[in-house]
């Protein structure tokens, strides 16, 4: 039984790989939004508990982000970019003065 000669495809050239990866466009285009809008009022209330501190910071930080995002994976995520977010902030701060 003859077929068809098709062109066999390297794994990541296939679309199910390559979905949810994050373009150079995407990328720009993202940060161009946080630098114009600034922070969302739950992302202000992160920085806030950081800021505050405490032994239970983390804790805390982690359970308010899932309340408001849902999952596990995207709320240590977002405290793990509050973190990054509030660390800019201080270095910023620290050549300022």
């Amino acid at each position: 039984m003859k077929h068809f000669e098709t062109e066999k495809l390297a794994k990541a050239q296939r679309p199910k790989h390559r979905k949810g990866r994050l373009s150079a466009r995407t990328k720009v285009v993202r940060e161009v939004v946080r630098e114009v809008a600034g922070l969302v009022p739950y992302e202000k209330r992160i920085l806030d508990m950081i800021k505050t501190g405490g032994a239970s910071s983390e804790k805390r930080m982690y359970k308010f982000a899932k309340m408001r995002l849902g999952t596990h994976k995207r709320a240590i995520k977002k405290r793990e970019d509050m973190k990054d977010i509030y660390a800019q902030m201080r270095a910023r701060q620290a050549m300022e003065k």
